[in-house]
């Protein structure tokens, strides 16, 4: 075996002050949930690097933390990984020509587990037995701290503190012979909601979660295949889109074409319900449906669950945009933008004393007086988390001049903490989960509050409502109905939550 890997590490390039709670130091993004991560991978293109950084580009609202790419060129394994936004790193010349090869995977970072360091980035490389593997990974594993205690007893050296790690000491103890058999057994020992996209000498991997928890999708451009976690990356290339990756299935791409394999028991598909609501670009395509489209649908069936007398329906931007004009639509009441997002602030912002801070979260949102003085309001978002950014914007809107507030929220309320790859706060941090909806009304100043019904939710994707029984999503967070054992939770091991945190 002659590949080796050439990498280049930008430590440089962090920013020290980034979510770390210094004082002074104002987390804009707080009170969002955040967007897992992002991957994408293309096998035998001559562009296969350059063609990565477009499609993580598409994906950078999956993650904002970090980015990285991984190519091969038939003999050595190239990798550039960087804290910051794709664009920033990944748009000049020079970076991609250090990339050479005709295949490439790359990932955009929002992270769940492990610290916000440069050895976390991903994708994570080693040299195997059978040769170099390059992998990268949307979601959680939820019995990856316990996989990484017994895998250090047993004495493996583990180089990072993320979860991801843990599927390459599974490959690497694998005794099969051909590859693709070492990662259905690695994938056999792993619980959780994953999506995978690996990189051999000669193979593009793809791996979605027995459930289908977290997205994957195939395209083809010039003959050649891609993977990624959703279609707007494969718009952006310009490539076809073929399908989605199943629940449980591992696609092997190689010169020989495209491998289905599905090695695990069937079951039900229940992808995450946040995917529709929230985590998704609206251009996208998921199961088929057009994700802006059902955020309109959500936003009707909001309306008509919750009517109230208003003179205008203001998004709050972006992400309750679709759901506001949906409202707006079926209650026949004029959208308008009354609150205006400042897009070039970044997710911290250094600001001297508490009263300052205080105002922070002027940042990112500013009051459009004009539409807003002596009017009846109706304000439209995707979710309430912690309550504290909801609250402040509540309190400019009366600070602009308005005569009533009324919130509306596109999803049930959070009452849960997720362990399959979102960034959720724990449930005591959750407001939703101690406060009864009029205390909530209370907490947030507004004249009413209300969130679109679990049913209501379902009706907008499709479904007749949900089925308690067999419920067809992933849907914990609101109502406590997690899809698999939480292994890492369970016992003792619920006691070693932090080791990650403190590994480093």
């Amino acid at each position: 075996m002659t590949q080796s890997l050439e990498i280049r590490h930008h430590e440089a390039d962090q920013d020290p002050a980034f979510d770390h709670g210094e004082d002074g130091v104002l987390d804009v993004e707080s009170d969002r949930l955040h967007e897992e991560c992002g991957v994408f991978g293309v096998y035998d293109h001559p562009d296969a690097a350059a063609l990565t950084a477009l499609g993580l580009h598409a994906l950078q609202h999956r993650g904002q933390e970090a980015a990285g790419i991984v190519s091969f060129d038939g003999n050595r394994f190239h990798s550039e990984r960087r804290m910051g936004l794709v664009g920033d790193n990944f748009s000049r010349r020079e970076v991609i020509e250090r990339l050479p090869g005709n295949s490439a995977i790359g990932h955009t970072r929002y992270s769940t587990t492990g610290e916000t360091i440069l050895r976390n980035v991903q994708p994570l490389f080693a040299e195997l037995e059978t040769g170099g593997f390059a992998v990268c990974h949307n979601g959680n594993l939820t019995n990856g701290l316990t996989l990484r205690r017994r895998l250090i007893a047993d004495g493996a050296i583990y180089q990072a503190t993320s979860d991801t790690e843990v599927i390459l000491h599974l490959v690497a103890r694998s005794r099969r012979n051909r590859f693709a058999d070492r990662f259905i057994d690695a994938l056999g020992q792993i619980e959780g909601g994953y999506a995978f996209v690996g990189m051999t000498n000669k193979k593009l991997i793809g791996a979605r979660d027995p459930l289908g928890i977290r997205p994957l999708v195939i395209g083809e451009l010039d003959g050649r295949y891609i993977l990624a976690s959703e279609t707007v990356a494969l718009d952006i290339i310009g490539a076809r889109f073929v399908r989605e990756v199943e629940n449980g299935e591992i696609v092997v791409i190689d010169g020989k074409g495209l491998e289905s394999i599905k090695p695990f028991p069937a079951r039900r598909k229940r992808p995450c319900i946040f995917e529709y609501v929230y985590f998704a670009r609206p251009d996208s395509i998921v199961d088929g449906k057009n994700v802006y489209g059902l955020r309109k649908r959500i936003g009707a069936i909001l309306a008509a669950e919750s009517a109230v007398e208003a003179d205008v329906i203001v998004p709050v931007p972006d992400s309750g945009v679709p759901a506001a004009i949906g409202y707006a639509q079926a209650a026949g009441i004029p959208y308008e933008l009354g609150i205006i997002r400042n897009h070039y602030v970044g997710r911290t912002f250094i600001l001297p004393t508490q009263s300052v801070r205080e105002l922070g979260v002027r940042l990112k949102h500013s009051a459009n007086r004009a539409v807003i003085e002596g009017k009846r309001l109706v304000l439209v978002d995707d979710s309430i988390v912690r309550g504290t950014t909801s609250r402040k914007i509540v309190q400019m809107m009366r600070e602009a001049g308005a005569r009533e507030v009324h919130f509306r929220i596109a999803s049930p309320p959070i009452k849960f903490a997720d362990y399959y790859g979102i960034d959720m706060p724990d449930q005591d941090k959750l407001l939703a989960a101690h406060m009864s909806i009029d205390e909530m009304r209370d907490y947030l100043g507004v004249d009413s509050l209300a969130f679109i019904s679990i049913d209501g939710l379902y009706r907008a994707l499709g479904e007749p409502g949900r089925n308690a029984a067999q419920p067809q999503f992933t849907d914990h967070y609101f109502t406590g109905d997690y899809p698999t054992t939480i292994t890492d939770l369970v016992g003792e091991a619920a006691k070693q939550l932090s080791l990650l945190a403190e590994a480093s």
